[in-house]
């Protein structure tokens, strides 16, 4: 029995409808028979009819059923709607929770490579949850917050010690529990996945580091962080600055780890664009996601650029278990 892929279809006025069917195109037909898509039928089928995408899609019940056929397979979420460009957003809520929901125990099976969730709104979520990446851990009940956001290209990956947090809270998430924790599931991915001990450089918090001032968070929590994983033979260096590794330096590495979201994104955005995929690490299966957003304002002007999804396909294809 071939192992399945669950694609969450994600946000209803997006790019995902795009992506899919481009990626679909592109993508060969023993890899399609692996694909489950969770979805609204209609709400599918009527977003395909109106992009006049060309495309067999069908309704089914389990990943059992129709598993040997190529065409695209769809497990059914309740949904109300009339007119899918007038969404109620209340409705939109329950959608994503119930799609998420419902990914996340199929992901628990052993017939399961793994879930890619398409973009979605995050204000969709409830409030106490500030991503995807969020939601699975606690789906997961993962409560110490050692998930890791790594975003990965082909030459390097980043990870953010704290993900989706306002600016002025970052400072009171930090802390070497965390940080050793979050760099030992990534050196523990690497070495699972690709079967290498990563070379990671760690940035320090504050611009310059804060020129090492002994009340520093660099002085008090990232250097002692990094003295106790090099204890652990954990390959890594730093605390670098921040505005400087991005120049030449991170060729040198596998992975950066930064204190917060934008630190290491933007630069990493700034080098790959979108041609990257973002892996949730520490869940109790794979999930990865393209690394972009919804993409509202290009919906149906046949704009967007398939590869993220399909690199996330190739990747759990690859490397689910």
């Amino acid at each position: 029995m071939k192992k399945k892929i669950i694609i969450i279809t994600g946000e209803p006025i997006s790019i995902n409808t795009e992506i899919i069917y481009k990626s679909w195109k592109k993508i060969n037909k023993n890899l399609k028979k692996k694909i489950y898509f969770i979805s609204n039928f209609r709400l599918l089928n009527d977003q395909f009819n109106y992009l006049k995408y060309n495309v067999k899609i069908k309704k089914v019940k389990s990943l059992n059923e129709c598993e040997n056929e190529s065409f695209i397979k769809v497990l059914n979420v309740d949904l109300n709607y009339k007119n899918f460009l007038k969404f109620a957003s209340s409705e939109i809520d329950k959608f994503i929770i119930q799609s998420f929901d419902i990914a996340h125990e199929l992901a628990l099976k052993k017939n399961v490579k793994g879930i890619i969730n398409c973009p979605i709104n995050k204000s969709h979520l409830n409030k106490k949850f500030y991503g995807a990446t969020e939601y699975f851990a606690s789906k997961c009940s993962i409560k110490d917050n050692s998930e890791v956001m790594l975003i990965r290209a082909k030459e390097l990956a980043v990870t953010p010690i704290t993900t989706h947090l306002d600016v002025k809270n970052i400072v009171k998430k930090i802390n070497l529990k965390l940080i050793v924790r979050k760099i030992l599931t990534i050196n523990a991915f690497f070495k699972h996945i690709f079967k290498k001990k990563p070379k990671i450089a760690v940035l320090g918090l504050n611009p310059h580091n804060a020129e090492f001032k002994k009340n520093s968070e660099e002085n008090r929590i990232i250097i002692p962080s990094i003295k106790k994983l090099k204890k652990m033979n954990v390959n890594l260096d730093g605390p670098f600055a921040s505005d400087t590794l991005f120049v030449n330096k991170y060729k040198e590495y596998d992975v950066v780890v930064g204190m917060f979201h934008d630190q290491v994104i933007t630069p990493f955005k700034t080098l790959y664009k979108f041609n990257a995929i973002n892996i949730t690490l520490g869940l109790k299966y794979l999930r990865i996601s393209p690394d972009h957003g919804t993409a509202s304002d290009i919906f149906k002007k046949n704009k967007a650029n398939p590869t993220s999804l399909m690199d996330c396909i190739y990747f759990i294809d690859k490397y689910g278990k």
